[in-house]
């Protein structure tokens, strides 16, 4: 029989994290707990680990701290991509109309 595939809030990962990283609790403990595999649990554990130590991570952050992090640099990503557009669109309106030149 297949097990069916359980997903996570990311409060979750951060509080089963936080169990295993400021409270003691073994790996195999938050497993019971959570349901979760154990490469998952791992996995949340080294994540917290190293957003603890700085590191925003690739995929969704766990704190507040990288979360907020994140969310800075997609709007600091859309505003470059808006300003090169609009760079490309003045030069065309310049090319196109000599009395601006």
């Amino acid at each position: 029989m297949r097990k069916v595939r359980q997903t996570f809030t990311t409060l979750q990962k951060l509080e089963y994290a936080k169990l295993m990283v400021d409270s003691g609790y073994s790996n195999k403990e938050v497993m019971e707990l959570s349901g979760a595999s154990s490469s998952a649990v791992i996995r949340w554990k080294r994540q917290y680990l190293a957003e603890l130590s700085g590191v925003t991570p690739v995929a969704s952050a766990l704190t507040p701290e990288q979360l907020r992090i994140q969310e800075l640099e997609k709007q600091l990503n859309r505003a470059l991509r808006d300003n090169e557009i609009l760079k490309k669109a003045a030069a065309f309106f310049i090319r196109d109309n000599p009395s601006l030149k």
